[in-house]
């Protein structure tokens, strides 16, 4: 079954959120980027005030592959107990080196997932790299909000490769990137084990607006068909079994 995550930035729109029963509360700054990290001050009081019912995730910003400043970003970030830290892979800067200096704290428990960058062309070698550096999960997203959804920068074909790989590796796997309603009856066949929204869920459907309950809850049923159906996905864990791989990925 595929879960419901809900990009939220603040502790207001995190309550909204939670209230209509989002599978995870995913906490960014839209207006700082497509990763956009929300001061770790503030994630930390949201997660002590929500965290004991709710899933949630954070980014740590739109950073350059620098092993050395990610790792302590994503240690900061760590520290304020969220279930999962978002790191965005984006193109150039060391990768090797940046994956060598977050194992140690992959392998200790941190739950790492890869944000991945559909109009980036990523590496189909990405995902077995991640599993390697004992990642928890990784995703597709977009960079450029302003290109269009995923879905018009991937072909579905390409989209269910790329999902069918992450999972055979025993990764959590989620697409996002300026989805809409319109794009989720024919992301759910693919069986990623979420996907994501942000604009989609706020006024205007401008992602810097404030989140509209309406348009959650409409997401939300679209979703999984009803608001109160829970995410069965253990934290860190795909949600259904894995697929057979299939090579190369060819985004």
């Amino acid at each position: 079954m595929t879960g419901f995550l809900a990009s939220v930035r603040n502790l207001e729109e995190a309550r909204i959120a939670a209230a209509a029963a989002v599978d995870i509360l995913d906490l960014k700054a839209p207006e700082h980027g497509a990763l956009g990290a929300l001061d770790v001050g503030d994630v930390a009081e949201i997660v002590r005030r929500l965290g004991d019912s709710q899933r949630i995730s954070a980014t740590i910003g739109d950073l350059p592959l620098e092993p050395a400043r990610i790792l302590t970003e994503t240690r900061a970030m760590a520290a304020t107990g969220v279930d999962y830290v978002k790191l965005g892979f984006f193109p150039g800067g060391n990768l090797e080196g940046t994956l060598s200096a977050l194992e140690p704290l992959a392998r200790s428990g941190t739950r790492l997932v890869a944000v991945l960058f559909g109009d980036h062309a990523p590496s189909a070698e990405l995902p077995r790299m991640l599993a390697r550096a004992g990642f928890a999960g990784c995703m597709l997203d977009t960079a450029e909000k302003t290109r269009g959804s995923l879905t018009e920068i991937c072909s579905l074909q390409s989209l269910s490769r790329f999902v069918t790989e992450v999972r055979s590796q025993g990764l959590l796997c989620g697409l996002a990137g300026s989805l809409c309603a319109e794009d989720i009856p024919a992301l759910l066949p693919l069986q990623p084990d979420y996907l994501g929204f942000r604009g989609a869920l706020c006024r205007e459907h401008q992602r810097t607006q404030c989140i509209d309950p309406d348009l959650l809850r409409e997401i939300g049923m679209a979703v999984r068909g009803s608001i109160d159906e829970p995410f069965r996905g253990a934290p860190g864990f795909p949600a259904n079994p894995p697929a057979p791989s299939v090579s190369p990925l060819e985004i």
